[in-house]
């Protein structure tokens, strides 16, 4: 694989990882050219594993024989860009968690009907546009038994840097698509549905009836309005989670690890799930 050398900010081909806005990375115009970047390299391993394709990478030079040495060999024929850790702080505006980037090739967009084919539990993410809060999401959507994860438009990406780096490449365990009926689409499918909001209608999270759906989906909305009166009409079911000593609500990738896990079937969790170090967080 070709190694260059970077000596200036504009060389040519390192744009992807420092002039374009994630907007333009995303390529809403031509999806199939759409890319993303995935940062650090337990994160990137991750999303090999998964299948995704590399396009190039950026790494410091000393993590060429070191931390990304496996990287490197699986890769293929791609652009390796290198160079001091300094000159790739002022490139890409920050310093890089663990000194490694890679840009990747965008997955097509799949149909609910296919994401949700063999779900028993999916959460459904109705207007979250907090990058950390769907990155946590996904994150907590992986580790506790969560099958599929639905967006409607409104909600921030999940292939976004900071989503990505939140969610220790969670976003490539879980499958997940674009939703714009959400709600119709999951009934059309064998669906309940659950709406988690504060209304005269709430039941308890662990409501019998509610734990025991075979196919169940969780609609979370923003923490600030909370769902629409839309979605809330439109559910099967309205869930709260009990709270204490005068609090209402709790940030929405909190309740969401709180909702996965108390709405979670036996057997769906894995005992073996893969652990992260908190040092990988930073």
């Amino acid at each position: 694989m070709p190694v260059i050398e970077i000596t200036s900010l504009d060389h040519p081909g390192v744009d992807v990882f420092s002039a374009l806005t994630e907007a333009q990375l995303r390529n809403r115009l031509d999806p199939a050219k759409g890319v993303f970047i995935a940062e650090s390299p337990k994160v990137i391993r991750v999303a090999l594993d998964a299948g995704y394709e590399p396009l190039s990478l950026l790494c410091e030079r000393r993590h060429l024989t070191g931390d990304a040495a496996d990287i490197l060999a699986r890769v293929g024929d791609i652009p390796v860009y290198t160079g001091e850790r300094d000159l790739l702080a002022r490139l890409t505006g920050y310093t890089l968690t663990r000194g490694v980037l890679c840009a990747m090739r965008r997955p097509c967009v799949r149909e609910v009907a296919e994401v949700c084919k063999d779900a028993r539990r999916v959460v459904v993410i109705h207007g979250v546009v907090d990058t950390t809060n769907i990155g946590a999401i996904f994150r907590s959507a992986a580790a506790l038994g969560i099958d599929a994860v639905l967006l409607t438009p409104d909600s921030c990406d999940p292939l976004n840097r900071r989503a990505v780096r939140v969610s220790m490449g969670s976003v490539f365990l879980v499958p997940w698509t674009w939703a714009d009926r959400p709600l119709e689409c999951l009934k059309e499918l064998g669906f309940k549905t659950a709406a988690l909001a504060l209304t005269d209608r709430s039941v308890p999270l662990d409501y019998p009836l509610l734990k025991q759906e075979s196919r169940l989906a969780l609609v979370m909305g923003t923490e600030g309005d909370g769902l629409p009166q839309t979605a809330i009409d439109g559910a099967d079911y309205v869930a709260r989670i009990p709270m204490y000593h005068g609090v209402d609500s709790l940030n929405v990738a909190a309740a969401s690890a709180v909702a996965f896990w108390e709405l979670r079937l036996p057997g769906n969790v894995s005992g073996d799930a893969q652990q992260f170090d908190v040092e990988d967080q930073c």
